[in-house]
């Protein structure tokens, strides 16, 4: 007998665009679909599942399309509402990227990285697959200080020039690197950082 896509462990049905999340811990539960035969749903929602409030994500809902349609360099108060909303009450670090085309216009943001309270690892070599991926010219790269403090720290520095280099090898160009916190943002390229 066949067995449904509905059956199979989440890990072993075929998936569209996956761009490097992390697959959650699942438990199997019966189906109803085909005679018995175990399906892998989520049994519990994991702890550290971070859930946005719901009028912080009406919020970024209502920015999105004004940020999705705009020349992010036209409109710099628009990316950094929709960076500071999508990403300063998270209670860890979280690395994004706002991919852009050629016309500064934004093609995706993608959460790349998640960390702890105070460090994410971030991979130059992810950054620069998901660049081309989605044909970007260009990237922001952002991530939030959890502690509040959004002075660039000496590995955020490193980091930013290492992702630079390799991303300028494929003609993608660094704009900005954004630090996020709840009360500011600070931007590498405003002090020179770049």
């Amino acid at each position: 007998a066949s067995v449904s896509d509905c059956c199979l462990p989440s890990f072993l049905r075929p998936r569209c665009g996956f761009t490097g999340a992390f697959l959650l811990l699942e438990f199997p539960m019966p189906c109803n679909s085909c005679d018995g035969v175990l399906s892998s749903q989520p049994a519990l929602t994991p702890a550290w599942q971070y859930t946005r409030p719901e009028v912080v994500q009406q919020a970024l809902d209502l920015l999105e399309c004004a940020f999705n349609e705009t020349d992010v360099l036209a409109s710099p108060a628009i990316v950094r509402d929709y960076l500071r909303l999508l990403l300063a009450d998270r209670p860890h670090e979280v690395f994004a990227v706002v991919f852009l085309d050629a016309q500064h216009r934004v093609i995706e943001v993608t959460e790349m990285f998640r960390g702890t309270l105070t460090q994410t690892s971030v991979y130059p070599r992810e950054v620069v697959i998901e660049a081309l991926a989605r044909n970007a010219a260009g990237v922001i790269l952002t991530h939030n200080h959890p502690s509040g403090h959004s002075q660039p720290s000496s590995s955020d520095q490193a980091l930013t020039q290492s992702l630079k280099a390799a991303l300028q090898l494929v003609d993608v160009r660094v704009i900005d690197h954004l630090i996020v916190t709840r009360n500011e943002i600070l931007s590498f390229a405003e002090r020179g950082l770049l």
